[in-house]
């Protein structure tokens, strides 16, 4: 049986995939992936869930789509114009502002 290992380096952090062992039960697993995937790399816990149990989706495979492809240009200073004009403009407006706050 293939058993999935999942390594977490420090206590608080996520859990990573770090490989596989074959193991004929889940005592075995964790025995094995101390010795394969912990013993020389800094580790604070293991998982191990049998290959089995774990279900994926795959973009290229099941032709979905994830999150990421639609499009936030709008996020982004790129999007917006900024010519030289218009910060002119800007400007000159917050320094009338600020003139007319001391006015007061």
């Amino acid at each position: 049986m293939i058993w999935e290992v999942f390594r977490q380096e420090q206590a608080g952090e996520y859990h990573t995939h770090c490989g596989n062992v074959h193991a004929p039960d889940r005592e075995m697993a964790l025995l094995f992936a101390q010795i394969q995937h912990a013993r020389r790399k800094p580790t604070n816990s293991l998982w191990v869930v049998p290959q089995a149990e774990v279900s994926a989706v795959d973009a290229d495979t099941d032709d979905v789509e994830f999150g990421g492809t639609t499009d936030k240009s709008y996020r982004w200073v790129s999007a917006y114009n900024v010519d030289v004009e218009f910060a002119e403009e800007i400007e000159t407006s917050d320094r009338e502002q600020r003139k007319a706050e001391g006015e007061r």
